[in-house]
């Protein structure tokens, strides 16, 4: 029996060619996660920038409910308040940034921003464990996918 080894970040590929459009558009959810939680927290601050500055007013009017759940005063939806409060979020950052840049990955993916293109950026940018902590649940949703959720 022939036995075939291969990189985590190629079984996430793998996976998400081999699901249908929902299991897909979470895996790549995943990924952004997964890419957020390896970001050094200096960093942090001009990713949070990045993504905001790329939300539409819906999207904004979204994270800026969030923020109200965190009692940091009366949140704006606007770019401006969204980038100056976000400092003060202290251990939300992450999940702050997580938000923005899933809101930023959900619009380019209806605007037809390739799946391939989108872990191509990413997935690279991730740490052996976390690529293999990543691959795990995209078995997860392969399984899920193939179960029979609605597609």
């Amino acid at each position: 029996m022939t036995l075939c080894f291969i990189e985590p970040q190629n079984a996430i590929r793998v996976i998400a060619d081999s699901v249908g459009r929902e299991a897909r558009r979470q895996i790549l959810g995943e990924v952004v996660r997964a890419w957020v939680d390896e970001i050094p927290e200096s960093e942090l601050d001009s990713h949070y920038a990045k993504a905001v500055a790329d939300l539409d007013e819906h999207d904004l009017s979204l994270l800026a409910a969030w923020h109200v759940s965190l009692e940091v005063g009366h949140p704006l939806p606007s770019k401006e308040f969204l980038v100056n409060v976000y400092p003060t979020l202290g251990e939300n950052r992450r999940e702050a940034l997580k938000i923005a840049a899933g809101f930023r990955g959900e619009e380019a993916f209806q605007a037809g921003v390739t799946e391939e293109h989108a872990l191509e950026t990413v997935l690279p940018r991730l740490s052996g464990e976390r690529a293999i902590e990543l691959a795990n649940e995209c078995i997860q949703l392969y399984m899920w996918d193939r179960l029979g959720s609605d597609n």
